[in-house]
């Protein structure tokens, strides 16, 4: 299903004009005095100096034309950076080159075992080529697994390997994430700088409305305290935006793996970056079966469990073990020499060997139920952040062609009415306030959209979370762990998660 269908353009508002059903009546006097006065007051307002032309913050772009943010160079440039520095990236390509090197010794035979001993008859003097039974004796056994042991063995170990294969990858798209996600704060902070910086200037402009008209005896000293203070408030916040920039900046660097030695990024607004696309659910579910870390690691586990099943069923059937000597009796006798094949019986079979296949086969049923999970939750996942941008994506376009307009439009009619006295300076107060909550709340929109976008190029498991929504899914995502394992059994090992960031997860 294509979500771009699903999601509602936004409303364009226009009126209609009303189409008169009786003959207009003419104007009486009163109606008359009316319309002079209204008239008289457009040409006041088109007379007004040029301060009280109160120019609005620009509007973002309706249609965003610039690069997408896993395409944007400075991006990239800083995640190439982020996989050679972050030491978590070094430490999984270890582990999985340590495997590696683990499935080769499996195919060997076991070492050789050589000995050498003497039997001499009495302790007094040796006896060898004297008596018959005295000799040195050199021996050699070597034991030989059971036919198709030894490549099980090495097949399970590959198995493992892959597992942590997965793992790598995870922290790799982990690192990826962190770097987009660390980015879009920064952004997002910069265009929050940039919006307070720009109601300053706006607020300067009320504060100029109001100082004039009380000057001119028209207004209330209170109006002009009113404006002095909230533009104080602005520049306060103005302060802890600054501060927000440069906190952001670090954690960006820290992101990198490295010492913080400045980061070269250039500036963007968040409203320049497209929407991500929001594919067919079926054709999103097939691609992120193909490349998620945790399914592939989930599938190696499987096949490891059964190849450790039949290992375990193997183990009933002992190892050989075969022996051969030489025995030197000196010049006078001839030398003796011994073959022998060796072999463990398993008496204990029930208690041993038994238990071990019945372990094998919970730990296979174990790794089947965990790929199940797997599979569900990813698919879970995926469709909450595909309405969850649908859900974002249809809010930004109201933002853009509506939103945002009627907003800026009510500002700039609510100051030329309070500057010919036709509304209260309260008036003022609560569109400006309304109009900046309106444009931080677009930037922040926009933030949230293109967090829910790292997360789905990532495949992320972790329960999506919209702003103001809340967790949108019930199933749990499978632990770290539980996902992918190094050495051990299968379903279990050590969490090669990377660091979450400071955004919230989507």
């Amino acid at each position: 299903m294509d979500m771009h269908a699903s999601v509602p353009d936004p409303v364009e508002l226009s009126v209609a004009p009303a189409v008169p059903r009786h003959r207009p009546r003419p104007l009486g006097a009163g109606c008359r005095l009316r319309l002079l006065v209204a008239c008289a007051g457009v040409l006041a307002l088109a007379g007004l100096p040029a301060r009280a032309q109160l120019p609005l913050t620009p509007r973002p772009p309706a249609v965003p034309t610039g690069l997408a943010l896993a395409d944007d160079p400075g991006v990239r440039q800083l995640v190439a950076r982020a996989l050679a520095g972050r030491p978590e990236v070094s430490q999984a390509q270890a582990l999985v080159r340590a495997a590696r090197e683990r499935v080769s010794p499996a195919t060997a035979l076991p070492e050789p075992i050589v000995t050498a001993g003497l039997q001499n008859d009495g302790f007094r003097r040796l006896q060898i080529g004297r008596m018959e039974s005295s000799y040195l004796s050199f021996m050699a056994s070597q034991t030989f697994p059971w036919p198709g042991t030894r490549p099980l063995r090495a097949t399970a170990l590959s198995l493992a390997a892959d597992q942590l294969d997965g793992d790598l990858d995870r922290v790799r798209r982990q690192v990826q994430a962190d770097v987009e996600r660390a980015c879009l704060d920064l952004w997002l902070a910069f265009d929050q700088q940039a919006v307070l910086e720009r109601f300053d200037a706006l607020w300067g402009q009320a504060e100029g409305l109001a100082r004039t008209r009380y000057e001119t005896g028209d207004g209330a000293q209170s109006d002009l305290l009113r404006a002095q203070l909230e533009r104080t408030r602005l520049q306060q916040r103005r302060l802890l935006s600054a501060a927000e920039v440069a906190q952001r900046r670090l954690a960006l660097e820290r992101t990198l793996g490295e010492a913080p030695a400045g980061v070269d990024l250039p500036g963007r607004s968040l409203a320049d970056l497209p929407d991500p696309v929001i594919a067919d659910s079926a054709v999103a579910l097939a691609q992120a079966e193909s490349q998620s870390p945790e399914l592939r690691q989930a599938q190696a586990a499987l096949e490891r469990a059964g190849r450790e099943l039949l290992l375990a069923r193997r183990a009933t059937r002992p190892d050989l073990t075969m022996t051969t000597a030489i025995m030197p009796r000196g010049t006078t006798f001839a030398p003796m020499w011994q073959v022998g094949l060796a072999a463990g019986v398993p008496l204990w079979a029930g208690r041993k060997q038994d238990r071990e296949v019945a372990a094998a086969e919970q730990l296979r049923q174990a790794a089947a139920d965990q790929l199940a999970t797997v599979h569900r939750v990813l698919a879970q996942r995926l469709d909450e952040r595909r309405y969850l941008m649908a859900a974002l994506t249809a809010s930004n376009r109201l933002y853009r062609s509506s939103l945002l307009v009627q907003s800026e439009a009510t500002v700039a009619s609510t100051l030329v009415q309070y500057q010919v006295a036709r509304l209260p300076f309260a008036a003022v107060l609560e569109a400006l306030t309304g109009y900046l909550g309106d444009l931080t709340g677009f930037y922040a929109s926009v933030a949230a959209l293109q967090q829910v976008g790292v997360a789905d190029r990532a495949l992320s498991l972790d329960p999506v979370v919209g702003p103001g929504v809340g967790s949108m899914g019930t199933a749990s995502a499978p632990a770290r762990g539980a996902m992918g394992s190094g050495a051990g059994s299968p379903g279990s090992g050590p969490a090669a998660g990377a660091g979450e960031g400071s955004s919230p997860r989507m």
